[in-house]
């Protein structure tokens, strides 16, 4: 009959339980509750990423590689379904003047007028 010897542990034999230990004193608590740091109000602070309504209408892309010679490039686009794209010095520098000037007729950028009767 093999018989197994319990291995033994590194741990001590007689160990005292939890509930045994020594608990410290409590302490008196006073003034603001516990993991609040000292200075932080502790009142609740709106939402810094809360929806104001505001949605982008209009988009202006230009890229001007930085390399002598490259040719700039510039994409107009609005929600009102414009997308124009414009490639060289010249007709880049014609299409951000036309989004400007865009941006002031664009029904979905200017307020609408109501007819008066």
């Amino acid at each position: 009959m093999n018989t197994h010897l319990p291995i033994p542990s590194k741990s001590p034999l007689h160990h005292r339980p939890a509930e045994d230990a020594e608990q410290p004193p409590p302490q008196q608590v006073v003034g603001a509750p516990n993991g609040v740091a000292e200075g932080v109000p502790s009142s609740v602070r709106p939402d810094p990423h809360a929806d104001d309504g505001r949605r982008p209408v209009a988009w202006l892309h230009i890229v001007a590689p930085p390399s002598y010679g490259a040719a700039p490039s510039v994409r107009s686009r609005c929600s009102c379904g414009r997308d124009l794209f414009a490639a060289g010095r010249a007709r880049a520098l014609a299409l951000i003047a036309d989004h400007a000037q865009h941006r002031t007729v664009c029904s979905r950028l200017t307020p609408r007028r109501e007819e008066a009767a």
